[in-house]
């Protein structure tokens, strides 16, 4: 029995299909080169202080468990008693928010804004046993997840490697090019001939190709992720994204704090000046949030003013998220707005989830070592990648340009929607669409010297 020959248009349709993507493949090629020789570093440190902050969680449990663990009491002490305790010892700032004991063993956090020589972006935590009111120590916190000084510092290495707002465009420039280099890669990976990516029986060059291509495949799902989730909160993407949400009515709502009881719509929240013996107090006041479904665990914030009421919401970002808010009146201890999870628009759900999947708190010590592991892989493809560039003889240039009127060979149906949504993307991604110009001009020019100097040469053709 023979096998039917392939018929004529099926055979044209592939044939067709090649000579379209063969001109792009060099561009392609290029682009994937150039981000991995210079935008690689920033990956790289991305990588290696993600990797640090993937196991700073369970770092921080064991250097502060004298501070967040105590022995399991009988009774815990109400809410106002532990707060009291927690003043008595340190009566210095504000108390700007009440973290209550979530779990058995765990202690209360008391945390107080203003106060002298802590960051005015931090809080002073200060940790109390439930069952005893004995304060077991004090320390800065920082941020929504509650990181103490270990994760904090490792976060923000991770974020701007110290250098404040300057320092968040490395994140946000690695951020931006994370997905360029890995869909390119895709690319390029897939288009090979099948038997040119085996790892097995290779060496030199073509084995580290094969292990770059083969760890970048496998991974190449998580750093996509990674890169749109790090966009969502970087400086300028961030920005535009946060627009789009608006304009689509995405936006993340927020409760509002007024204590009058009229429900004004989505205002701003509580501020951190008010006091916790304001009204009813809080033992009343996390009575009624929890008539209300609120439970463990939760942070209570007191009313910024006067005219303010306490706001309780949940803080559980683990999976299943708790993320429900109310306002109560501290006059009467009365619910005046109410905030559910349930009730947020689908984008504002998923940048929630993303935001902590990114960070590793959405499902524990799994989504933590996922996230290292993603890190080790980034490191990998890296080194890999300059061990290439090497083993190609290139380790004292600047690689090949592309050749002289590739961009010309490009179909203009397709050279001219790709030009229109690199220009979309570029101004929407800012620290993508800067350095890829700068690339092209890098590029073009390098091609022109090097057609000059083959011209001069009396050589033809292209390497």
């Amino acid at each position: 029995m023979t096998t039917a020959p392939p018929s004529a248009p099926a055979e044209a349709a592939r044939s067709a299909a090649r000579g379209h993507w063969a001109p792009l493949r060099p561009l392609v090629l290029r682009l994937h080169f150039y981000a991995g020789v210079l935008v690689a570093p920033f990956l790289l440190l991305a990588a290696v202080t993600g990797l640090l902050y993937a196991g700073s969680f369970q770092a921080e449990k064991l250097l502060y468990g004298h501070e967040t663990t105590v022995a399991v009491g009988e009774r815990e002490l109400p809410v106002s008693a532990q707060v009291a305790a927690a003043r008595e010892n340190h009566p210095e700032g504000t108390v700007s928010a009440v973290r209550p004991s979530a779990q058995p063993g765990a202690t209360t956090r008391v945390l107080l804004s203003g106060v002298k020589g802590v960051d005015p972006d931090r809080t002073l935590a200060v940790f109390v046993d439930p069952y005893t009111g004995e304060v077991r120590g004090a320390l800065e916190q920082y941020g929504s997840t509650g990181a103490l000084p270990l994760r904090t510092w490792i976060d923000q290495l991770h974020a701007n490697l110290h250098l404040g707002e300057t320092g968040r465009l490395y994140s946000e420039l690695a951020a931006s090019w994370l997905w360029v280099v890995t869909a390119g890669g895709l690319v390029l990976w897939f288009s090979r001939r099948r038997a040119l990516r085996k790892v097995r029986g290779t060496g030199g060059r073509r084995r580290t190709l094969g292990l770059h291509g083969t760890v970048g495949v496998w991974t190449a799902g998580g750093f996509l992720f990674l890169s749109a989730t790090g966009l969502t909160w970087s400086t300028y993407a961030g920005a535009h994204i946060d627009e789009l949400r608006t304009s689509l009515r995405q936006a993340t709502p927020s409760l509002s704090a007024t204590a009058g009881g009229e429900h004004t719509g989505h205002g701003t929240g509580a501020g951190t000046t008010g006091g916790t013996g304001h009204g009813v107090g809080l033992d009343r006041v996390l009575a009624a949030a929890r008539a209300k479904g609120l439970d463990d665990p939760v942070e209570i914030v007191p009313p910024a003013d006067a005219d303010s009421a306490y706001v309780v919401r949940q803080i559980q970002r683990s999976w299943p998220t708790a993320q429900d808010a109310v306002a109560v009146d501290p006059a009467t201890g009365r619910v005046t707005d109410e905030l559910r999870f349930a009730d947020y628009p689908v984008l504002a759900k998923l940048t929630r989830w993303g935001i902590d999947l990114h960070t590793g708190v959405l499902f524990g010590l799994v989504n933590q070592i996922a996230l290292a592991l993603l890190a080790v892989a980034l490191i990998l493809l890296v080194v890999w990648g300059y061990r290439m560039w090497w083993q190609r003889g290139r380790g004292s240039s600047f690689g090949r340009p592309v050749p002289r009127g590739a961009w010309a060979e490009v179909p203009p149906y397709i050279l001219v929607p790709a030009l229109a949504a690199v220009a979309v993307l570029g101004w929407f991604v800012p620290l993508l669409g800067i350095p890829l110009a700068v690339f092209l001009a890098v590029d073009v020019a390098l091609g022109e010297i090097a057609y000059r100097r083959r011209g001069r040469e009396g050589v033809g053709g292209v390497k």
